[in-house]
């Protein structure tokens, strides 16, 4: 009995220290764990959405990077960090699918992670090296089936969006390339600006800075519709490959076991970044876009999360963890 009451007495104790944390929260800066190399798309949302929660909450957001293994790295390392909020991540559809793509992960996507909310969402481009010999869409897509193997299609890594999009285009295209695998999106663009490479797919975000420098040619956008920033530029259902849709997305983590009161705190401050209409431009100038406010709580992030956990082994064909 008297085990028991001390075990009791114990459990009360960390209890309160917890709420008491969660009440004075933050009281110093907070990681945020970007989990590619710097100077790609997910940093450059990181950087900017973190910049207006460190104003919020009145600590800073160190954004860091930690490349490799399709972000699975920087993924592991904030899910075995201490639940207490000074620990956070930035991922995107790698996460869902890294739990099909790596099965020997450290941790399981569906539990290791309290969603604090989603960022944003939008579509990929359809790139080629800027002296590419096609002069459109539907004129690239049969050099690429033509040329197979020949053809050399960059990404950042097994599980990253990049990669995930060439995953697709294989299939649509029914034709099999030469994936050149690198630590991130910006070192991957920077091959293909130096013709290293032949073909990408890249997020908007950093797409159209380098269409609009002439570094790059643009070729189609991976959505449904047509993207407004890049309004010149077909979908991939236009050029033939019925039924092609992907649509990336970022979202905010904290580990697994935080308290709710300082995933809330983060939610709230996430919230005031994504209504800010200057974000909101700056998404839109780079052709993405925030979710309505209903698709932005941690419980809606949360769904998100594991339907696509389940929808990316479905397609993927392998199990997940």
């Amino acid at each position: 009995m008297r085990k028991f009451l001390y075990a009791l007495a114990s459990t009360a104790v960390s209890f309160a220290a917890g709420m008491a944390g969660a009440q004075t929260y933050p009281e110093r800066p907070i990681n945020l764990v970007v989990p590619f190399a710097a100077g790609g798309p997910s940093d450059a949302i990181g950087r900017l959405v973190g910049q207006s929660m460190s104003g919020t909450l009145g600590q800073q957001l160190i954004v860091e990077s930690v490349g490799g293994a399709g972000g699975t790295l920087g993924a592991a390392r904030v899910a075995h960090a201490d639940p207490d909020g000074y620990t956070l991540l930035i991922a995107h559809v790698s996460l869902a699918a890294g739990a099909s793509l790596y099965p020997n992960l450290t941790y399981d996507t569906a539990t290791a992670f309290a969603p604090v909310g989603m960022i944003n969402q939008g579509p990929m481009v359809l790139l080629a090296r800027k002296d590419f010999d096609a002069k459109d869409a539907g004129d690239l897509i049969q050099k690429m089936r033509d040329g197979g193997e020949d053809i050399s299609l960059g990404h950042a890594g097994v599980g990253s969006n990049s990669h995930l999009c060439a995953v697709l285009l294989q299939e649509a295209m029914g034709a099999k390339f030469t994936l050149a695998a690198y630590q991130g999106t910006g070192p991957a663009m920077n091959d293909l600006m130096a013709g290293t490479i032949d073909v990408m797919c890249d997020q908007s975000t950093t797409s159209i800075p380098q269409i609009q420098g002439g570094t790059v040619k643009g070729y189609a956008v991976t959505s449904a519709e047509r993207m407004e920033a890049l309004k010149d530029l077909p979908t991939m259902q236009e050029t033939g490959l019925d039924g092609f849709d992907f649509t990336i997305w970022h979202g905010l983590y904290a580990p697994a076991g935080t308290p709710s009161e300082i995933v809330n705190a983060l939610n709230a401050a996430l919230q005031v970044a994504l209504d800010d209409q200057k974000i909101r431009d700056r998404f839109a100038a780079v052709g993405t876009s925030t979710l309505p406010a209903d698709q932005r709580s941690p419980e809606a992030h949360d769904a998100k999360l594991q339907l696509e956990i389940k929808t990316w082994q479905q397609l993927l064909g392998t199990n997940a963890q």
